[in-house]
């Protein structure tokens, strides 16, 4: 297959550049399952999809060839170009299932089945637990203070309902798979050089499904969108987790199914702003309000309450309402409210007024620069 001819990698498992390594496995299983020559016998059509899926998955499946494919394309792995593995620097992807001279029969599916399914090097793949699922809320700052049940539209995969997850038409089954009868793994090599590989037919499972159910392309999932219920707790914060066990992806080999994590996202508030479990405002107060240390209702999480202020309080001094804040996730306690002065200076004064302040200046006269001393910069 010639570089100008070769379709995008990312674009032959149907996935952006951005992919996550968890997103790779994903396509790549589905599109397995789909295009396996077991499943579509005699396609010329699907075997060439299959060894395509194949190699983009075998180069984007390690960061090491992904990174050097995000940079130079299909060109990093020609002949002559850098080191890339199999015979003369490229994949030689000649033979279908492995059997060509290239980089595919030389890391053999080990790599490329044996990660996807757990890590296993060989043998029937056993029991595993489904994908996780990740969906983001918003919720008010309010919501993030007392808490919130609230529902969520939630997409995800779940077992086909005609065939019940097995991925084979209704009235027939798997069949034991001839190539590695049922271990799930081959032998390789000759003499002191003998290893066992995933077998490449079954992918490791040890049976193959030549009945494919057609409700869902023998996958075994559909796509279902249903609303769920959840409960936010008090105290949650941006990138808060809230856990949904056993609402993920199904389970793969009678495994468990994944979780569905709720991840949540504060909205600013418009008078409070929240730093931990801390909430901050201000108020704006008189200077006779301030001199006098008098009393001002102020807004909190609670409603309005009554601030005391100490007499002479400064503008930008902070005074504290305790336990006025945001609880703490999963913990006893609550933060604080930190309420921020700020002393309003009286304009347009009248001549009666002016004449006060000038007397209150006389009686308390005072300096509040005294401690100011700066006498410039030396020319130079």
């Amino acid at each position: 297959m010639a570089t100008d001819t070769k379709k995008d990698y990312y674009e032959v498992l149907g996935l952006n550049r951005n992919a996550t390594s968890a997103e790779l496995k994903k396509a790549f299983r589905k599109l397995a399952r789909k295009y396996h020559p077991d499943v579509n016998p005699n396609d010329k059509v699907s075997e060439q999809k299959f060894k395509e899926m194949n190699e983009a998955y075998e180069v984007l499946s390690d960061p090491k060839k992904r990174k050097q494919y995000d940079q130079f394309g299909h060109a990093a792995f020609e002949q002559g170009f850098g080191q890339g593995p199999g015979t003369g620097g490229g994949y030689g992807f000649e033979g279908f299932g492995g059997q060509g001279t290239g980089g595919f029969q030389a890391r053999g599916f080990e790599d490329i089945f044996g990660n996807l399914f757990g890590g296993r090097a060989a043998g029937p793949m056993g029991p595993q637990k489904g994908e996780d699922i990740t969906y983001t809320v918003e919720v008010d700052l309010e919501d993030a203070i007392f808490g919130r049940a609230m529902q969520v539209d939630l997409q995800r995969e779940v077992n086909c309902a005609v065939c019940g997850g097995s991925g084979a038409q209704p009235g027939t089954k798997p069949r034991t798979c001839a190539t590695c009868q049922g271990t799930g793994s081959i032998s390789q090599g000759r003499g002191f050089m003998h290893f066992s590989q995933t077998c490449p037919t079954c992918r490791g499972e040890g049976t193959v499904n030549p009945n494919p159910c057609r409700a869902c392309g023998g996958s075994g999932l559909t796509s279902k969108s249903e609303k769920i219920n959840v409960k936010i707790p008090a105290g949650v914060d941006n990138g808060s987790k809230v856990r949904m066990a056993g609402m993920g992806a199904p389970g793969v080999n009678g495994g468990p199914p994944g979780d569905v994590y709720i991840i949540t996202r504060v909205r600013p508030h418009s008078y409070f702003e929240r730093k931990g479990d801390n909430l901050h405002s201000q108020v704006k107060v008189t200077v006779k309000e301030a001199a006098l240390g008098e009393k001002i209702e102020i807004p909190t999480v609670d409603g309005m309450v009554m601030l005391t202020m100490p007499p002479g309080v400064q503008s930008g001094q902070q005074l504290k309402l305790k336990g006025k804040g945001v609880p703490h996730l999963g913990g006893a306690g609550v933060g604080d409210h930190y309420v921020t002065i700020h002393v309003v200076t009286p304009t347009n004064i009248s001549e009666k007024g002016i004449e006060l302040l000038r007397e209150l200046d006389r009686m308390h006269p005072e300096n509040p620069r005294q401690d100011t001393i700066f006498r410039g910069f030396r020319k130079r």
